[in-house]
């Protein structure tokens, strides 16, 4: 756990501290001095009696007692160096900047182990290793530039790269974006992304703490945990954006159902950031937009004023708002002829509002006074304001500025002219705020953090299912898929409407069971993992004849062991189903059946458990939604019974974890129910075993 020796240690020692600047161990040092470190600083060289200034011990062993030890010597020494430190020098938190452990060689990834287990036995923090160090107010020990000026109300960042953290905050900075702390962890062997968020969380203090949380994040190991502490800080008043890297699959994955097939560790990612209200960003670039939206007030409604001395970035930045589901409306007040006639002619006031490339700095002022004060269907505003070059700009940044400052609709400026205006644009970032140089940028940052919902509720009830008849299943189920008749058992333990059917071996029970259920019938091998591959799927059985002689084909089916029958229902043909992804859990998924999950992979996935809200969220969120609602005067489906079921799913997965996968497929809706005609259950009770 982060310790206050690693944040705000008293005394530090540089391990392999160099007067050569271009090695990591005289970096540090170097960014340390240069820092200004308050505290005392230390330096062990084998060769050196003074290292740029400071006194070198040619022995850790000869160190006095520490608190901070940063390590840059060859990976081999580490372990027993730090067991020095840690054991006889009272050191309580190390940072590995060195490279060779587990990211390089077996034996490298022993060193590390070792690494780990000294600093375990002092209850210390360890910080990489392969790491370019840690950003805090008190004490710069990183190898590596930039060092932004750190700021109470910037940003808090940790990384899973030193180089990526460098490169984002290099992307940045020239635009204003500010930090608190950083972060680099490296390997993660003690500590990684997560354990820095919960540490985050615990130490939050409402009125110092950094209010943005910035992680970029390239493996998940404690997916629960970045969970709990993302939507508790979240909770508290904080926004939080992350980069979650290696999103693709390399090759295939051999799955057997639907959901096996179209669940991912990418959309398991989507799902967490879901439920803890995290803004997934794609990119360095897109992560600083989003990041710099977080530093305004947050937009309260979707409707936007445009407001520009240029048409086409004000067309493109209204094209990506749009896209993002967020609107610049036209507006339409008695205010409006008012506000024209302040303006040049030729200017518009339509939305976008344009005063023309000759707009003068009053008129800004004038735009933004009247889109506060009198047009009560907007928002927000975006100001696009660049130059030519034939005269400064700095009077209409003052008054942008000024009305920023004063407005309380949220202004988010666009200063393009990052080159021909860079001394009237540096100016304006010095007073304290953010530029977004590129609209279209902005346009999908802001729409992402509008669109990003607050996290999941955390007092979920879920619906109650008969947990013994559940659990007798289970366990005396062996791996691999359930038989009809179990399958049929759970769904009527968990409250899941299924059609009414049964399953017979022999063509006379087949014969008596189509009398009893009645005309038409659906006919389906039970055995074949892929019914409709083999043929084994038949509709609209119409009357006794084709029930003989589909039954007497069907049994003919390599694998088969009997025919389930059911009454053939009408409706919309949907999907829903669970996935268990390692240390994610489980995964329920729903959708639209036939084509459109086979070809379109129209799926929304939610993390376990789902409740009524994020089940509706997920159905609303489905590209085929206006067709489950009902479309050119077809009957749509009843989309709380379709939510019901997923939240009757999370039940399940409650009193069944053994579920590997689940496929409901279809289910078949309408307006007047939803029921399940095909189901299958595939059960995995080893944890970690996977398809």
């Amino acid at each position: 756990m982060i310790n206050k020796a690693l944040t705000d240690p008293k005394s530090i020692v540089v391990v392999g501290g160099s007067n050569n600047t271009a090695k990591p161990g005289g970096k540090v040092l170097k960014n340390l001095i240069d820092g200004k470190f308050s505290g005392e600083l230390y330096v062990t060289n084998l060769k050196e009696s003074e290292v740029q200034g400071i006194k070198s011990y040619n022995d850790v062993a000869d160190l006095p007692e520490v608190d901070l030890a940063i390590i840059a010597i060859a990976a081999q020494f580490v372990p027993d160096t730090v067991d020095v430190l840690a054991h006889q020098k009272g050191a309580r938190a190390f940072i590995v900047l060195s490279a060779g452990f587990s990211e390089e060689s077996e034996a490298g990834a022993e060193l590390e182990k070792r690494l780990v287990e000294i600093v375990d036995e002092v209850d210390g923090a360890l910080i990489g290793p392969n790491c370019t160090g840690v950003l805090t107010p008190n004490h710069h020990s990183v190898f590596t530039y930039p060092i932004p000026r750190l700021d109470t109300r910037g940003c808090d960042f940790v990384s899973g790269s030193g180089a990526t953290a460098c490169f984002i905050m290099e992307a940045g900075i020239p635009k204003g974006l500010s930090f608190a702390n950083v972060f680099s962890v490296g390997n993660s062997a003690q500590m990684g992304v997560e354990e820095v968020v919960r540490y985050w969380d615990e130490s939050f203090d409402p009125g110092s703490s950094s209010r943005i949380k910035l992680l970029y994040i390239e493996d998940i190991k404690k997916p629960q945990m970045l969970l709990v502490h993302a939507a508790s800080l979240i909770r508290k008043g904080c926004r939080i954006a992350a980069v979650k890297a290696g999103s693709s699959e390399a090759g295939s994955r051999a799955a057997s159902s639907h959901t096996g097939a179209l669940a991912s560790p990418d959309a398991a990612v989507d799902a967490l950031f879901r439920k803890a209200g995290i803004v997934r960003c794609y990119g360095r670039e897109d992560l600083i937009a989003v990041a710099s939206v977080f530093t305004y007030p947050k937009l309260e409604g979707k409707n936007i004023a445009v407001i520009t001395h240029a048409g086409g970035p004000a067309v493109m930045l209204t094209d990506a708002l749009s896209e993002g589901g967020l609107e610049v409306p036209a507006i339409e007040s008695p205010k409006s002829n008012e506000l024209l006639e302040e303006l040049f002619p030729g200017s518009s006031v339509a939305n976008p509002i344009d005063f023309l490339a000759t707009g003068t700095a009053e008129q800004l002022g004038v735009v933004i006074d009247y889109t506060e004060k009198y047009f009560d269907n907007i928002d927000g505003m975006v100001v696009i304001f660049g130059t030519p070059g034939l005269f400064p700009v700095y009077n209409v940044y003052d008054m942008l500025d000024q009305k920023m400052r004063l407005c309380k609709k949220p202004i988010f400026p666009v200063l393009p002219s990052i080159l021909t205006a860079k001394d009237e644009v540096d100016a304006f970032i010095s007073k304290g705020h953010v530029n977004f140089p590129d609209e279209v940028m902005l346009g999908q940052a802001l729409s992402r953090v509008f669109n990003t919902a607050p996290p999941s509720r955390q007092d979920i009830v879920l619906p109650k299912v008969d947990r013994p008849k559940i659990r007798r299943i289970i366990d005396n189920a062996g791996d691999g898929y359930l038989t009809p008749r179990d399958v049929q058992t759970l769904l009527d333990a968990a409250g899941i409407p299924r059609v009414t059917e049964t399953v017979v071996e022999t063509q006379e029970a087949a014969v008596k069971a189509a009398d009893r259920m009645g005309y038409p019938l659906v006919m389906k091998v039970v055995g074949p993992v892929h019914k409709s591959d083999v043929g084994g799927v038949v509709l609209n059985v119409k009357d006794q004849e084709s029930v003989v002689r589909e039954f007497s084909r069907m049994m003919k089916i390599k694998d088969t062991t009997g025919v389930l029958m059911q009454p053939m229902l009408e409706g919309i043909e949907l999907f829903a189903g669970t996935k268990r992804e390692e240390k994610f859990g489980h995964m329920i998924m729903c959708g639209m059946g036939g084509i459109f999950i086979e070809v379109l992979k129209d799926v929304a996935t939610g993390l376990y458990p789902v409740n009524t809200d994020e089940a509706l969220e997920m159905i609303d969120s489905l590209k085929s939604y206006e067709i489950l609602e009902g479309v050119r005067g077809k009957e749509g489906i009843d989309i709380d019974a379709f939510a019901d079921v997923l939240v009757r799913l999370s039940s399940l997965m409650e009193a069944a974890p053994e579920i590997f996968e689940m496929d409901l497929n279809p289910l078949l809706g309408n307006e007047e129910y939803i029921v399940a005609v095909d189901a299958r259950i595939n059960i995995q009770k080893d944890a970690n075993k996977q398809t």
